[in-house]
């Protein structure tokens, strides 16, 4: 079944005197979400006693959490000590997701550097092999690694990449941001079949399966000719993408993604607008 949630909690958790991740369950529940992702995005540091804790809440509010592992993983560094950093970065964050009774783990994969392109896209790929076999020797499989489509052009992470990547093995499941696609593609994805030619190309590369379930990121991003600057939220109208057609695309395709919003402070609201339109179009 399709899922809906913030990534983060929204500004208005905080202004109703929330603070702890366990209230983030029946937060996002109350306003008839499915799915929460929590962020390590500046380091993984959470004990195991406060992942349970999580596990607990989320469990009884009946709401699917997922996490982002480190902003900083870059398995294109040339660095090879460094980059072996990235490995244990997300392997942290999956045994914390798994605690926390999560199965999904979201990481962005690279950035180029002064590598060219085809060196750095080439050595990420290899070391994922490598990250591919951490994951089976820390009995990890069962789990759903997530790289990231990416909105910067130095950044590793079109499309074509992702898709590589997630061709390793089926460990790996892409995490689409469409907001990043945007960016990157400078207001790419406009129409409904927009957005049904990258699905359809993953779907054709992955299978039907492998995609049926995949991640989605989902924000409108003010960008410029490098790509992405920052997020926004559903109130923007100079910036995309619109959900409407992608919503439209996800039901002709019989595609149920895991769809979490990013917008900047509005989170929650947004992922109620997207599940209203999903649900309630006429398409």
């Amino acid at each position: 079944m399709i899922k809906f949630g913030p990534s983060g909690n929204c500004d208005n958790f905080y202004a109703e005197g929330f603070e702890r991740t366990e209230e983030s369950a029946a937060f996002v529940k109350s306003r008839g979400l499915d799915c929460f992702e929590y962020s390590f995005g500046r380091g993984v540091r959470m004990t195991e006693e406060k992942a349970a804790s999580i596990k607990r809440a989320f469990q009884k509010a009946d709401v699917e959490i997922s996490v982002h592992a480190p902003y900083f993983i870059n398995f294109a560094n040339p660095d090879d000590e460094m980059a072996a950093k990235s490995y244990g970065y997300v392997l942290d964050s999956a045994k914390l997701c798994r605690l926390m009774g999560g199965k999904r783990v979201v990481f962005h994969p690279a950035a180029q550097g002064k590598a060219t392109r085809f060196e750095a896209v080439d050595k990420t790929l290899e070391r994922l092999k490598i990250l591919k076999e951490y994951i089976y020797l820390n009995g990890l499989e069962d789990m759903m690694f997530c790289p990231e489509t990416m909105g910067k052009l130095a950044q590793i992470g079109t499309v074509e990449e992702i898709v590589d990547f997630c061709l390793i093995d089926p460990v790996f499941t892409p995490c689409v941001d469409f907001g990043h696609i945007n960016a990157r593609e400078q207001g790419s994805l406009k129409t409904k079949a927009d957005y049904k030619e990258r699905l359809s190309y993953m779907i054709d590369r992955l299978g039907f399966e492998r995609m049926k379930h995949f991640h989605v990121h989902f924000s409108k991003i003010m960008y410029s000719a490098k790509g992405e600057i920052k997020h926004l939220t559903f109130e923007d109208q100079q910036y995309g993408p619109e959900f409407e057609p992608l919503a439209q695309a996800l039901k002709e395709l019989s595609l149920e993604p895991y769809i979490v919003s990013e917008s900047a402070g509005t989170q929650a609201e947004d992922a109620i607008e997207m599940k209203r339109i999903y649900f309630g179009g006429n398409f």
